[in-house]
């Protein structure tokens, strides 16, 4: 049986990689920071329904001496690097923490692997961001990156960092560059789930307009269901290396609104308002991957497209909404996140 340690396993993609790695029989490790064990109802929401079949550790990377431990105690086959600062917008207001968990966090984990367990195959997750406000219309793994954002800057350091220990050390060190990719599971300051809540909220009568800032940027957007069967065919190659992970498509956030909003038979125009507190201090104004590599050397290929996200976020947050005003309970996220969710995106999850 193989062992995975999962860190950020609270997260987005790691709780899709958690259940994943459980479908193929992986013994999964998460490292989660000591205040979700405080608040596990909060903290740990995406992964509650399979608490009793994964293994938690307390620890933060911005600590090697925590992170050595566990992965000396752990000495995993492979390892899912999610932990980090991730929401570009925050990026600019603390630019040191973002730097420390996303840079030196990932130095902290390819120097334990290289210490305590040099055959681990490591996951590293990138981003879009990266490449900034780039001149050729569909980026690839050569594509010059000029980030916009301390987050950009944060994950490309990190890369770099990968590389070296990739091509100096000998770690197997994959590098994913992901566009957008979206989820019921996705936090609430993302746009895909901040359109999603709201659109749900407006028809069932809980609110009545949603606030954004640049509707006209454009993205390339995705399911995490299917980024993380990606991430997880890129660590089962012979030799690590570095793949753009994209649906190739591009869209607009004003698409994602109609979308969203003709979905449950709303116009968008009549309830989306421009807020200017909602634009970023620097903008990347359109992105989309090439994914033809990925596509050639390891035959993956997405499965849910654009509207089918759009349209999954509305029913799970509508699902979500209702069940908890039927049941007189606070809004919390109970669909996306238990058996129904599972069942729902199995197949999508399926390689």
């Amino acid at each position: 049986m193989k062992r995975a340690l999962i860190t950020g396993i609270t997260g987005q993609d790691g709780s899709y990689m958690a259940d994943f790695l459980l479908g193929k029989g992986y013994e999964v490790h998460g490292l989660v920071r000591r205040v979700a064990f405080q608040d596990p109802e909060q903290r740990f929401q995406r992964i509650r329904h399979i608490l009793d079949r994964v293994t938690l550790h307390s620890g933060a990377v911005e600590s090697f001496p925590n992170v050595f431990s566990i992965m000396n105690a752990l000495k995993p086959d492979e390892c899912y690097h999610y932990a980090g600062q991730s929401y570009v917008a925050y990026s600019f207001e603390d630019e040191y923490s973002t730097m420390l968990v996303n840079t030196t966090g990932t130095h902290h984990i390819l120097a334990a692997i290289r210490e305590c367990a040099p055959h681990c195959r490591l996951y590293f997750p990138a981003t879009g961001e990266m490449f900034g406000n780039p001149e050729s219309s569909a980026q690839n793994e050569s594509t010059p990156c000029f980030p916009c954002s301390s987050y950009g800057v944060s994950k490309l350091a990190a890369c770099h960092l990968v590389r070296m220990y990739r091509e100096v050390h000998g770690v197997f060190a994959s590098v994913g560059i992901s566009m957008n990719h979206e989820s019921p599971r996705r936090g609430f300051d993302f746009i895909s789930r901040k359109v999603s809540r709201a659109v749900a909220r407006i028809k069932l009568g809980l609110e009545t307009e949603l606030r954004v800032g640049n509707i006209e940027a454009r993205r390339d957007w995705g399911f995490a269901g299917d980024y993380v069967r990606a991430m997880w065919m890129m660590l089962q190659q012979d030799r690590p290396d570095d793949y753009v992970i994209a649906t190739g498509e591009q869209h607009s956030v004003r698409e994602l609104i109609e979308t969203a909003f003709a979905h449950v038979g709303l116009d968008w125009e009549r309830y989306t308002v421009f807020d200017p507190s909602c634009l970023r201090l620097r903008d990347v104004n359109a992105l989309r991957g090439d994914n033809r590599k990925i596509r050639e050397k390891l035959g993956w290929e997405p499965k849910v497209n654009f509207e089918q996200l759009i349209r999954m976020m509305v029913d799970a947050d509508l699902a979500d909404l209702g069940a908890a005003r039927e049941l007189g309970l606070p809004e919390g996220d109970m669909f996306p996140f238990g058996e129904l969710a599972e069942e729902r995106d199995a197949e999508a999850l399926a390689v």
